[in-house]
């Protein structure tokens, strides 16, 4: 029996469950015909194909009766197979609905899946049925009690983020039940580690139903990191436990109860989001979703229509100049601000977002629309400043509030422990808040994201393990990742049993993650860092879903993480090192004293010599109360930071105003800290290769 259709209504777009049936709209300016396609319950037998009945400007719609949550569906989509005009409409292809709020799961690779015959090039027609390899759509009902949820809203500069992958924190963990899922995410073995870490936000690699490439299928590898979305409103399936799903239209609550979880913890979840492009590719790529249902509107394309343009360096970009386009992202944005309830999104190559035909703009259409909405402006938002494209960097070049991933202070860092010459001044740009960068249209310190480490490069453990990649395992040739790593190996490649080279690299580490937390901004961590988790060098590990990059629970560096929580917890207790005000040497109206002074370590102040001097490798920096800091802040008196990567030598303490003491807090020359303890006389002895961190605190 045929169902029956209405007309149905124009909004919202996707499938929307109404308690006496389904209504069904998706946007395509330039079709003729929109079919939609329903399955059986096992999604193997297409059972009806039904014409949308309206089509109410670009939108076509219609409401069928007696549907509910779990059915699955598609789209056959009719119109101009044209590609010198950017026409691929291919009715013999299934098509996932962009809006779809569920997907069953990844396509399998057929060369029916392309809208071209690829024995005869990508301008060629193929008429062969997809649907027996394409994903099915399906409708679901978000529909959740939140109960007592209440979203942690921790402010931005007592945020520490905490970036990690669903399946890779958890597969390996022996006390979660439900490994590699959202629901193993945040279980208590989970919540517990994060909570005694002390970190404020885990940002999640990409959640939103993602594709494994042909070529990795091809290799035996997959898509692990999760950056080729095929649906920006559906999780990914294999974050889904079936066990625990409630029908095929519960995936949605799975990741709403992780949501919640983790607020019950205090802490917030921020969403790495790719609208950048899709999984479809460029010419020669599929016909899943988007190019079947309006290749001309959905993607930009070059001035000869048959190709794509490609800023983002996956084949395609999203075209987020056209109305539609953009309303889809801001549509997929509140759908899991609203009813997943996140805090925060993290945008990949967010460059692209913001650029026009002109270059970028960082009053695009993009930036506009989402700083005006009221629901995404009170989230955090992260811009990954960069791709590929003409002027694709623009580190700090970003509208307020976004934050930006500083990959500047990364590089300095790790070159300024590696030895590195004349890397004095750019560390201490990197630890003031890089406010070359950033101090602007009212932009505050908080809006440099520092990181050491992040997914797309070595771990900790191997920034201080490897001089070299090792990505053989990829199946590239080890040609794929990035070449320049600032990395030291210490002596050995990979690694060792010598005693001293170990604790070499374990000091290095301790010195790098006080940098990191000791530092004006909003510091990220990787995930594993804290526990020594290593990836044997490979810094490209995108497609190892498997021991590289999972993090191994039973064989970890008890002594760094009981490190990397004190330094968190330095951090939270100091509001010195959290200012949303920079830091420029401004006397205060407090006191008449200056915010910052550089010294040098016989104690006169830095002169320009002593900057511009490449074998310089020691910086000590006294940080007060930022300048213009109203009465009503949290204030404190002062701090002493010493980065020392040169040899052991003295250094004089600024002198304490009176009834004060300088107390020794951080020493990363111990695996362990200590209470802080008092300096007896005007300076200290201070180890080569160490950071030390004094509070000025009143005696007694």
């Amino acid at each position: 029996m045929t169902p029956t259709i209405t007309a149905g209504r124009a909004s919202p777009l996707g499938a929307t469950f109404d308690g006496e049936g389904v209504n069904f709209a998706v946007f395509s300016a330039n079709a003729s015909r929109v079919t939609l396609c329903l399955f059986s319950a096992d999604g193997r037998t297409e059972e009806h194909r039904i014409d949308l009945p309206e089509r109410d400007g670009d939108i076509w719609h219609g409401h069928v009766a007696g549907l509910g949550p779990g059915q699955l569906y598609g789209y056959r989509v009719h119109g101009p197979y044209d590609p010198a005009e950017g026409h691929r409409f291919n009715p013999n292809k299934l098509l996932i609905d962009p809006y779809a709020k569920g997907l069953t799961g990844q396509p399998v690779w057929h060369d029916a899946l392309f809208g071209f015959d690829p024995a005869r090039g990508p301008d060629s027609f193929d008429g062969r049925d997809s649907a027996p390899h394409a994903p099915r759509s399906v409708v679901v009902d978000p529909a959740f009690s939140w109960g007592e949820d209440r979203p942690p809203a921790t402010p931005v500069e007592e945020t520490v983020i905490y970036e990690a992958h669903v399946r890779g924190l958890t597969r390996l963990h022996p006390g979660v039940a439900l490994p590699g899922t959202f629901l193993g995410l945040a279980s208590d073995p989970v919540l517990e580690h994060l909570t005694r870490l002390g970190v404020t936000a885990i940002e999640l690699l990409p959640v939103h139903a993602f594709l494994d490439d042909a070529f990795l299928v091809r290799k035996g590898l997959r898509n692990y990191w999760g950056y080729q979305t095929l649906g920006f409103f559906a999780p990914e399936p294999r974050y889904l436990h079936p066990a625990a799903l409630s029908a095929r239209a519960g995936g949605i609550h799975q990741f709403q109860q992780m949501v919640a979880r983790f607020h019950a913890a205090g802490i917030e979840v921020i969403l790495d989001v790719v609208y950048n492009h899709s999984g479809e590719g460029n010419e020669f790529g599929p016909t899943l979703a988007f190019r079947g249902l309006d290749n001309a509107s959905y993607y930009r394309l070059a001035p000869d229509r048959r190709h794509y343009v490609n800023d983002t360096g996956t084949g395609n970009t999203m075209n987020l100049d056209h109305p539609m386009v953009l309303r889809m992202v801001m549509d997929s944005l509140r759908y899991w601000a609203e009813v997943g309830r996140v805090d925060g999104f993290r945008f990949d190559l967010c460059t692209t977002l913001g650029r026009t035909d002109e270059g970028f703009d960082p009053g695009a259409a993009f930036f506009d629309a989402i700083r005006q909405d009221p629901v995404l402006a009170t989230r955090k938002l992260i811009a990954e400043p960069w791709d590929i494209g003409p002027g694709g960097y623009q580190l700090g070049a970003f509208p307020h509030p976004f934050l930006e991933w500083n990959d500047r202070f990364r590089d300095v860092v790790r070159s300024f422990w590696r030895g590195d010459r004349d890397m004095v001044r750019r560390l201490s740009d990197r630890i003031t808040g890089s406010a070359r960068q950033f101090d602007h249209s009212g932009r505050p310190a908080t809006s440099s994201v520092n990181f050491v480490t992040a997914h797309d490069g070595f771990t900790l453990m191997d920034v201080v393990s490897y001089s070299r990649k090792h990505n053989e395992a990829n199946g590239e040739d080890n040609r794929d990742g990035h070449d320049d790593n600032r990395s030291d190996n210490m002596g050995v490649e990979g690694p060792t049993d010598d005693p001293a080279i170990r604790a070499a690299r374990a000091r290095r580490r301790r010195n790098m993650m006080a940098t990191l937390l000791l530092s004006q901004g909003t510091p990220m961590l990787l995930a594993g860092d804290e526990l020594g988790h290593s990836q044997k060098g490979n810094n490209n590990a995108y497609a190892q879903d498997n021991e590289t990059s999972w993090i191994d629970w039973r064989d970890i560096d008890a002594e760094f993480l009981d490190f990397t929580r004190a330094m968190i917890a330095f951090r939270k207790a100091h509001p010195i090192l959290r200012q949303k005000r920079f830091l420029h040497s401004r006397e205060r109206a407090l006191d008449g004293r200056e915010d910052l002074f550089w010294w040098r370590e016989d104690g006169q102040p830095m002169t320009e010599a002593d900057w511009v001097d490449p074998a310089r490798r020691i910086l000590c920096a006294e940080m007060r109360t930022a300048a213009g800091t109203p009465p009503y802040a949290v204030l404190e008196t002062a701090l002493f930071l010493v980065f020392n990567a040169g040899d052991a030598c003295t250094v004089a303490l600024p002198a304490p105003t009176g009834g004060m003491v300088w107390c020794r807090a951080v020493d990363s020359t111990r695996a362990g800290q200590r209470p802080p303890e008092p300096v007896a006389g005007p300076s200290v002895d201070c180890p080569g290769d160490a950071v030390l961190a004094f509070v000025l605190e009143r005696c007694g």
